[in-house]
């Protein structure tokens, strides 16, 4: 008998959605625009729109229900809590939202533990007991899997890597404090790091270029400029000091980067594992590698969402 779950992976700018089957094929997906405006019913009643025709085709009774990856997504409780990086405010009950509207099963989980969990099942971790995933995407989230488990704590949201102050009275982070790693190795890190260099007058080709983004940083890199060379330097430098203390705790037997800008490839991993290298206790090196995700950022999160109903 066929069996089919929902992956809804909730991002700061865009949501991607996907109907999996029992065997993990995608059969159907896509992805909208997440925040609108700064109601959370806004959200849930758009996807709604789009998912309940294809829950109704695909035949209702088939479905095991809908599995949530979500910032500051609480396992626990189901709720998205003071995500720094979405415009809703405060504790979002979404799983119990989604259930309701869709009159399906619901479970939440961070988006990053989500990730990790497509990466394990389908992708690079599989048949690891022990891994870090990072997603560098609008923030840096992170999975972090001990002995075949998600590592969620007793609040539920554990492992948030991307809150970790790695420079003291440094950047404004989202979530009300300064100096957040986030602030420097994501996406929006990055640009933040190449825009205030543009704006001590720094030549480079990103001159001018608006809305600036980490992919027309790492298409001026390929083109050999300075500017964005040296914002990937800085940014990895960062995130492999970051990394070699997340070892020291965990233990892991590789850190897998994931999302929008480790698609700029050796440009943020090259400086990364060399900072990550650099600074890694003497007992752990050579022990932990440190790997692209295997899986379409898409897929990964669609899957490792719809295993949650398993």
């Amino acid at each position: 008998m066929k069996t089919y779950t929902i992956g809804l992976d909730i991002g700061g700018t865009s949501s991607k959605f996907g109907i999996v089957d029992s065997q993990g094929n995608i059969l159907e997906q896509g992805r909208m625009e997440t925040c609108r405006n700064a109601d959370p019913l806004d959200f849930v009643q758009r996807i709604a729109q789009v998912l309940l025709p294809l829950i109704e085709r695909y035949g209702r009774k088939d479905f095991k229900g809908i599995g949530i990856g979500a910032p500051n997504g609480n396992f626990y409780s189901g709720c998205i809590e003071l995500a720094p990086n979405l415009q809703w405010k405060g504790i979002v009950p979404m799983q119990k939202m989604l259930a309701e509207a869709l009159s399906l099963p619901a479970i939440l989980t961070n988006d990053a533990n989500a990730a990790a969990m497509g990466e394990m099942i389908f992708g690079g971790a599989k048949g690891m007991k022990d891994f870090i995933i990072i997603t560098l995407g609008t923030g840096l989230g992170s999975g972090i899997v001990v002995d075949g488990k998600i590592l969620y704590g007793k609040s539920g949201i554990a492992a948030e890597m991307g809150q970790l102050i790695v420079e003291k009275d440094g950047r404004l982070c989202g979530c009300g404090r300064r100096g957040c790693l986030e602030t420097y190795a994501s996406a929006t890190g990055i640009v933040k790091t190449v825009s205030l260099a543009l704006e001590k007058g720094e030549k480079s080709s990103l001159a001018g270029v608006s809305p600036l983004t980490s992919a027309q940083i790492t298409i001026a890199a390929e083109a050999g400029d300075k500017l964005a060379l040296r914002s990937f330097e800085e940014t990895g430098e960062i995130l492999g000091l970051a990394l070699a203390n997340a070892v020291a705790f965990s233990s892991p037997e590789a850190i897998f980067l994931f999302g929008g800008l480790a698609h700029a490839g050796e440009f943020i991993i090259g400086p990364t594992r060399k900072a990550f290298e650099e600074n890694l206790h003497n007992i752990y090196q050579g022990t932990v590698r440190l790997l692209p995700s295997s899986l379409v950022d898409a897929d990964a999160a669609i899957l490792g969402a719809s295993a949650l109903l398993y």
